[in-house]
């Protein structure tokens, strides 16, 4: 993650834009040496089927996964 100063992001502001899209990769903007702005690119949201689609009928859960276990309701 790459760190500027709000001085440098003015100068280089459309510069700095374009290799933010390009690379995905965020900057964080410091004022005085402590950062405080993140800039970066906006995701898409995938589809469950775009995210897990490839492991589809290669993962089998036997049982309900949704039902609680009985580790989880136990007192501490």
């Amino acid at each position: 993650m790459t760190e500027m100063s709000k001085t440098k992001l003015k100068a280089h502001m459309l510069e700095v834009f374009r290799e933010i899209e390009r690379s995905g990769e965020p900057v964080i903007v410091t004022d005085r040496g402590k950062p405080t702005l993140r800039i970066e690119p906006i995701h898409k949201r995938r589809s469950v089927e775009e995210v897990f689609g490839h492991l589809r009928g290669k993962v089998h859960f036997i049982g309900d996964p949704n039902e609680p276990t009985t580790e989880e309701w136990e007192d501490r």
